[in-house]
C-alpha cells in the first residue's frame, strides 16, 4: 500500500509540473493569424513553457473565457469585448493590457492596377465601380465581418455590390474568385506601412483612418487562471520589443 501511495503522489507532482509548464491562451482568429501563433512558438523556445492557442468564435468568446473547462489563463480580445469581461470581474485585477492595433484594408486581383483610395471619396468611387466587394459572411459571427458588412451599407458607398463569402476575401481573390474587377475587404495580415505601397501585391491598403475600420486588440489575465506565473510572464512577452516584429510581420502594429 504504501508503495502504490508513492507511485500515485509522484505521478500528481508529475501532473503538477506539466501544467505549470502549459498556459491556454483563449483568442479569435484575429489575433491568432495576426501574430499570437508566432509569438507563442518564440515564447516557448526561449522559455520551455508551452502556449496552447484556444480558438474562440468572436460573439462566444467572452462567455466561453468565463466558463469552459479547463480555464484559459489568458483571453484576448477587442478592447470593447474586453472591457465587458473586464466588468465581470473575469480577469486579474491590473492586467488589462492594451496590445496592437488591425486594420480593414481593401484587396485586389494580383494583375489589377492599385487604386488611389487615399481619402473616403476616392475609395467610394473604387468601391462602386467594382464588379463585387467580397467580405466574410457576418453570419460566421466574425467582427470584422460585420464591420465590413456596415461599411457597405453607409450612404457614401451607396450602390457598390457586396458579397458575402465563406472564409476571407484575400485567398479568395487570390484562388481565382471573381473576376478582374473584384476587390476584397478584409484583415491585413502582412506588413504594411500606411501611405507607402504594399509588399503584399493584392494588398490596395488600409482603409482611410477617418472612416474607423481597424480593430483594437487588448489581452488580460484570466481570473480563473491557476498558473500566474507564466501568464504574467507571456503577458509582458506579448507587448516586448522582442514580439513587435513577430506581430508587424503578420500586420498588427503594437500601441
Amino acid at each position: 500500500m504504501r508503495i502504490f501511495w508513492l507511485a500515485f503522489a509522484a505521478t500528481m507532482a508529475l501532473g503538477s509540473v506539466a501544467r505549470a509548464d502549459e498556459i491556454r491562451v483563449l483568442s479569435p482568429g484575429v489575433g491568432t493569424s495576426g501574430g499570437l501563433r508566432e509569438i507563442a512558438a518564440a515564447f516557448a523556445k526561449k522559455t520551455g513553457t508551452k502556449v496552447t492557442i484556444v480558438p474562440g468564435e468572436m460573439d462566444k468568446i467572452a462567455e466561453a473565457f468565463k466558463t469552459a473547462t479547463p480555464a484559459a489563463d489568458l483571453v484576448i480580445l477587442p478592447m470593447d469585448l474586453m472591457g465587458s469581461v473586464a466588468l465581470d470581474r473575469g480577469i486579474k485585477p491590473g492586467s488589462f493590457t492594451p496590445v496592437g492595433r488591425v486594420e480593414i484594408g481593401l484587396f485586389k486581383k494580383e494583375s489589377a492596377p492599385r487604386p488611389d483610395i487615399s481619402t473616403v471619396e476616392k475609395l467610394a468611387v473604387v468601391l462602386k465601380g467594382a464588379s463585387a466587394i467580397m467580405y466574410t459572411n457576418p453570419a460566421s459571427g466574425s467582427m470584422q465581418a460585420s464591420m465590413s458588412d456596415q461599411l457597405l451599407k453607409r450612404p457614401e458607398f451607396a450602390g457598390a455590390k457586396g458579397l458575402p463569402v465563406q472564409g476571407n476575401a484575400e485567398p479568395a481573390l487570390r484562388r481565382g474568385d471573381g473576376d478582374a474587377a473584384a476587390l476584397g475587404l478584409g484583415l491585413i495580415q502582412s506588413p504594411y506601412l500606411r501611405g507607402q505601397v504594399p509588399g503584399n501585391p493584392l494588398l490596395v491598403g488600409p482603409l482611410p483612418p477617418e472612416l474607423g475600420e481597424h480593430m483594437d486588440l487588448a489581452a488580460a489575465i484570466s481570473a480563473r487562471s491557476t498558473d500566474l506565473k507564466d501568464a504574467q510572464a507571456f503577458l509582458a512577452f506579448l507587448t516586448s520589443p522582442e514580439a513587435a516584429p513577430l506581430w508587424a510581420a503578420k500586420g498588427t502594429g503594437l500601441f
